[in-house]
């Protein structure tokens, strides 16, 4: 059975839905999304894992209720730390990778395996490309014209294979229902980049990519697999960015048996 409820943090109502008395794992969505983003994954999950997932702040039904600025893996501590989890797993996708990987080199005492599908990083210098596309979504959004930005979203490059799967009536929806509130103003904090430490990362982790993703992913996730310590890649030749929307099924089987044992499971790299 899963139960949702908010918790007060951080000075945010959090709204978190969790599965089992005591969570094992922890899942953060990626930017325009909320925790609906893992229904399809935790469906093919079943009941094995028991686990927590939350709308970041300002996303989704989460809400502050102080302004100010912040640090979205600060707002991870002070949930944990308020649920009473000591130690996790911790699994991010895209934006939401990018969040687990920073809160792991900051607490690796917090974090026993790390799941990244697909992840941004904290301060990545984003190719021209990227912003060439990212800066008209801004320039709607600040205008007044959110649902022209919602729509420019989800027409980007990034979701092209998603947009052609099943998961992709999903994610529109997802993206409708964001507010847009970061594209006009984002209160997080500015941080050093992550790029300069992965090579202090040494928690067991498991990166997920697909080969049909846009070419600053796939560099990040090149940098990642070159620099950590204890890190097993499965690179999906025939998927895009968000894989746990584009066959849940598999993304799911592939976090279990690495949560479970840390093992690949038997299909393997592809």
């Amino acid at each position: 059975m899963e139960s949702g409820r908010i918790i007060q943090a951080a000075g945010v109502d959090f709204r978190v839905c969790q599965r089992g008395d005591e969570p094992r794992a922890v899942f953060l969505h990626g930017f325009g999304t909320d925790l609906h983003t893992w229904d399809g994954l935790w469906d093919s999950m079943g009941n094995t894992l028991p686990a927590l997932r939350y709308d970041l702040r300002g996303f989704g039904q989460s809400v502050a209720r102080e302004e100010g600025g912040f640090t979205h893996a600060g707002d991870l501590l002070c949930l944990l730390d308020t649920v009473g989890l000591d130690a996790i797993d911790l699994v991010g996708v895209s934006m939401g990778g990018s969040i687990a990987l920073n809160f792991t080199l900051e607490h690796p005492q917090r974090v026993r395996r790390l799941v990244l599908i697909s992840p941004g990083l904290v301060a990545w210098e984003w190719s021209d490309e990227w912003q060439s596309l990212w800066q008209p979504i801004v320039e709607h959004a600040r205008a007044g014209a959110l649902q022209a930005a919602r729509r420019l979203w989800w027409e980007h490059p990034l979701f092209a294979s998603t947009r052609r799967s099943p998961g992709g009536p999903a994610l529109f929806e997802s993206i409708m229902r964001f507010a847009g509130d970061q594209w006009v103003e984002d209160r997080h904090r500015p941080l050093y980049p992550d790029v300069e430490r992965i090579y202090q990362l040494g928690t067991p982790t498991l990166l997920l990519t697909g080969g049909r993703d846009m070419a600053d992913f796939r560099l990040i996730a090149e940098l990642l697999e070159a620099s950590a310590g204890n890190m097993r890649r499965i690179d999906h030749a025939e998927r895009g960015h968000l894989l746990h929307l584009e066959d849940p099924a598999t993304c799911a089987a592939e976090i279990l048996s690495f949560l479970e044992d840390g093992a690949i499971p038997a299909t393997g790299p592809r």
